[in-house]
């Protein structure tokens, strides 16, 4: 999360970011090297998808050692980092490159043309389906993306918390299967490191819009402490985040079997 543009404490960073949220006790989260997760969503038994989701990868996409195969290759946000055209450029290249049959892409807090130029960087995109408050359909799976996080300084899709988010997790479909934000949802791996408090700064009300959706999977990243998964009812959550606390790319994608209910 820490920024290049408009470089401030990151200690006030994390204080101004999460300063009144909550301090339940956060769910133990492990997400072993290699680790595949499963939810069931097909009727046809035969019917399988692979997702394989990256977040937070900071520009550092070509320093991922591997990419595991896949059906779909999902980008939870923070691809770049500065956030520029050129930057977007050589990102939608490397897209280009990677043999999933689908891409699909959401922007970051540091993803900056696609919040001061939006028409020029959704035209750049030609090698994902990038989703930004919107929905796309891949094999009867409802996939719904939006970049949104929690005001925190001056970065790219940040709203204040409270009803401004409210207004934005409402446009997300009831129907949707896979949610895909940037940030998480509060309580659930959304905890910064100790060194910034070890405070949870997740969406308070994006989490409240859980409670009314039949999600099978959450997909997010963002805070980079709390690469992991969690399984609570029958809604999987992952965050992807690529880059560790140090900004270094050594947390590997993680992979998600869809398969029959």
């Amino acid at each position: 999360m820490r920024g290049v543009l408009r470089k401030k404490s990151r200690v006030l960073l994390y204080r101004n970011f999460g300063a009144e949220a909550c301090t339940c006790s956060q769910p133990e989260s492990v997400l072993a090297l290699g680790s595949t997760f499963s939810f069931q969503a097909f009727k046809d038994e035969n019917q399988r998808m692979k997702l394989v989701v990256i977040s937070d990868t900071h520009g550092m996409h070509e320093k991922i050692p591997h990419i595991p195969d896949g059906d779909v290759l999902i980008h939870a946000g923070d691809s770049m980092g500065k956030g520029t055209l050129e930057q977007l450029e050589a990102l939608n290249e490397w897209l280009g490159r990677q043999p999933h049959r689908h891409k699909i892409l959401v922007a970051g807090n540091h993803d900056w043309c696609f919040q001061d130029d939006p028409e020029e960087a959704r035209r750049r995109v030609t090698n994902a389906i990038y989703l930004e408050d919107s929905g796309t359909e891949i094999e009867g799976i409802r996939f719904w993306g939006s970049p949104w996080t929690p005001v925190f300084f001056d970065w790219a899709f940040n709203l204040p918390r409270g009803d401004a988010l409210a207004e934005r997790w409402a446009a997300i479909p009831d129907n949707t299967d896979v949610l895909i934000t940037h940030g998480p949802p509060m309580n659930i791996l959304d905890k910064v490191g100790e060194r910034f408090g070890g405070q949870h700064v997740g969406c308070e009300a994006l989490a409240e819009r859980l409670t009314q959706l039949k999600l099978r999977a959450h997909l997010f990243g963002h805070i980079h402490e709390s690469y992991g998964r969690e399984e609570i009812g029958r809604c999987l959550y992952v965050n992807a985040s690529t880059c560790n606390g140090q900004f270094k790319p050594d947390n590997e994608p993680v992979v998600v079997d869809v398969g029959a209910a």
